[in-house]
């Protein structure tokens, strides 16, 4: 008896394989873009560095997608509280946070192409497009887990199960990863340029 006791408790106590897969990629995630912004400055001591400033948009950007991670947080709280209908729609809040977040950095990398910072005009531009860029993809990762939780949440019937409430943790852990990512992000490109 005991030892079941025993077996069930270190159960317990070990990481959801998912979830221990998501933190690896997290980590892969962050040698990516730590590699990026150390070459950044590495090529930004160089010298042949084009200043310029991030346009609005980016600060924009920023709001409405911890503004995202907010409403995502509040729907899940939601969702294990048995409140279907603040679940659902704050779900589908942060799809539309999602896609407004893309859409303002979209706006961004045309405000300064607009400004002479292209890809071809100097290394700090390339670099800001492919650290940007990169991060955008991430948020379309996010954006499409979003959008199979949202196909689950009006498909499926309302029951909070274990492996439900893991799968939408999943997501909601990876939306909180790339939204501290942008900010840290952001700070860089605003200390480093």
């Amino acid at each position: 008896m005991k030892v079941a006791a025993i077996e069930q408790k270190s159960f317990r106590n070990r990481i959801h394989p998912h979830k221990f897969a998501l933190y690896v990629a997290f980590a892969s995630i962050i040698m990516m873009f730590g590699s990026l912004t150390s070459a950044y400055i590495v090529k930004n001591a160089a010298g042949n560095w084009l200043e310029y400033t991030l346009p609005n948009y980016f600060y924009a950007s920023t709001a409405v997608l911890i503004l995202s991670s907010v409403c995502l947080h509040i729907s899940f709280n939601s969702f294990k509280s048995n409140k279907e209908a603040a679940y659902k729609i704050l779900l589908l809040c942060t799809f539309a946070l999602g896609i407004t977040f893309v859409t303002l950095q979209y706006y961004g990398w045309n405000a300064l192409f607009n400004v002479g910072v292209d890809l071809k005009a100097s290394v700090s531009g390339s670099f800001l497009y492919l650290i940007t860029g990169l991060h955008a993809a991430h948020i379309l990762g996010g954006i499409a887990a979003i959008l199979v939780a949202i196909v689950h949440a009006f498909t499926l019937p309302f029951v909070v199960t274990e492996k439900r409430k893991v799968r939408f943790q999943l997501v909601l852990h990876y939306w909180h990863f790339v939204d501290i990512l942008w900010i840290y992000l952001l700070i860089f490109l605003l200390v480093c340029k």
